[in-house]
């Protein structure tokens, strides 16, 4: 007695679960996607043979998804992020790593080691990423100087204005270090601390680091990962770290291929809001030109 019937090519089935999933297979959205290559799979089961195709020459091969290697150690080191185990524990606070080298890294915010140094200012960074982002500041490729200082500054990739016009506002009064609050400048970064303080009324929990208040134990948690350059939140695929969930969400997105943010103008996706907010000024631009032409 097979009583659930499938539209498109009429087969029947007992089982109402299995009509859903045969209905797949006429369906043009293919949900499981291959992290390899993109191309979809209306069934688990058609996916992870398909991932077999990549495994050719990696002996080493995941059961839950998979996913081939040369080593059986790397495969050992996948396998966590099907597990969850986190075999490296830190020594001070407990906390859990699936790879030695996290905890490692992680290490540093207990014993405030910074060993990325750069040599040109010598500033010190516990994080290599952290490092490499602070060496941009010394990049030569930087054809717009201050008149005023000399400092040299690139274009912002997706600012209007550059970061010269905005360094050139410090010399209308020369006070550098600005209050993230409400904006008011000073030129010592000491005496900046000592007026952060004042917007911490009613925020008890302070940052030791620079004064700044917070109304919620969480929000100055999520906050001192400035200073420590702890990075909790890590990406199953590569193992990269984040200290904010919404920013590993966000670069999730570039191994899912999600592009969620749709232009209402023409239908373009992308991955992230302010890619389609930039592509629709392009819209709008275009829209004005039109205008100002007729």
């Amino acid at each position: 007695d097979k009583a659930f019937r499938c539209a498109e090519c009429g087969k029947t089935f007992s089982q109402r679960s299995n009509l859903i999933r045969h209905q797949r297979l006429h369906a043009t959205d293919k949900p499981h996607k291959c992290p390899e290559c993109g191309k979809g799979y209306s069934e688990p089961a058609a996916l992870a043979r398909h991932q077999k195709s990549h495994a050719a020459g990696k002996p080493f091969q995941c059961g839950d998804c998979g996913k081939g290697f040369n080593w059986s150690s790397h495969l050992e080191r996948h396998r966590r992020i099907h597990t969850g185990e986190r075999p490296y524990e830190c020594g001070d606070c407990g906390k859990g790593f699936s790879v030695s080298s996290h905890l490692e890294r992680h290490r540093r915010v207990h014993t405030g080691e910074r060993p990325y140094k750069c040599d040109e200012c010598g500033k010190a960074f516990a994080v290599s990423s952290t490092l490499a982002q602070h060496q941009r500041v010394h990049a030569a490729d930087k054809p717009h100087r201050c008149q005023d200082c000399g400092k040299a500054f690139g274009l912002g990739a997706f600012s209007v204005s550059s970061h010269l016009d905005r360094h050139q506002r410090v010399h209308a009064g020369d006070k550098p270090h600005r209050c993230p609050e409400c904006g008011k400048g000073y030129s010592e970064p000491a005496a900046l601390a000592k007026h952060q303080k004042s917007h911490a009324a009613g925020k008890p929990f302070q940052c030791g680091d620079c004064g700044k208040g917070f109304a919620w134990s969480s929000h100055l948690e999520r906050h001192r990962r400035i200073h420590t350059g702890e990075r909790p939140y890590e990406c199953g695929d590569c193992g990269k770290g984040f200290s904010v969930s919404s920013h590993l969400e966000r670069h999730r997105r570039v191994h899912t291929g999600e592009r969620p943010y749709k232009c209402d103008e023409c239908g373009k996706a992308f991955s992230r809001s302010s890619h389609r907010n930039r592509h629709q000024r392009a819209h709008a631009a275009t829209a004005t030109q039109h205008r100002d032409i007729s």
